[in-house]
């Protein structure tokens, strides 16, 4: 069984602005927890993302342990969206779309992620008791630095 995570936010600048934030890695460990001790390390995250990019990191999600998460950028339409898939890490499937409706003064982020736990039915049981708990932290820890940044 598959689950999803929506998150939607208004962004005040223009579009060019936002994407240039967005796309690099680097910014990634800004708008992560801290205590995720959330690090790039693939060497390319002074790069802006492109379709087949592999980013790799190092992550601490649950109990100070380290991992490591390697992603795929998949898709890349400038200005409107771009795909990142796990192809290692913790879950059987990742899929995340971040998706920009350029509105001129603003701009509406999305991000839509799909992923399934591991571990077939206990992973189905962590994500009702923890997993899907984590994963709403994350993202709105994202929102709040996002707001704190471009929302004055």
């Amino acid at each position: 069984m598959y689950y999803q995570i929506k998150k939607e936010q208004v962004i005040n600048c223009k579009i060019d602005e936002l994407w240039d934030f967005v796309t690099s890695p680097k910014n990634l460990e800004l708008i992560t927890p801290n205590e995720m001790k959330f690090e790039v390390n693939s060497g390319n995250q002074d790069e802006k993302i492109y379709s087949g990019m592999i980013i790799t990191y190092k992550v601490s999600p649950l109990l100070n342990l380290k991992m490591d998460w390697v992603t795929e950028i998949t898709q890349v339409k400038k200005n409107h969206l771009f795909v990142d898939e796990q192809r290692l890490g913790p879950y059987k499937l990742w899929h995340h779309q971040h998706i920009f409706e350029d509105k001129g003064e603003y701009v509406v982020m999305k991000d839509i992620v799909t992923y399934i736990p591991p571990f077939g039915f206990l992973g189905t049981i962590a994500n009702y008791f923890l997993i899907k708990k984590k994963l709403k932290y994350i993202f709105d820890y994202r929102f709040n630095v996002m707001e704190k940044m471009f929302n004055k």
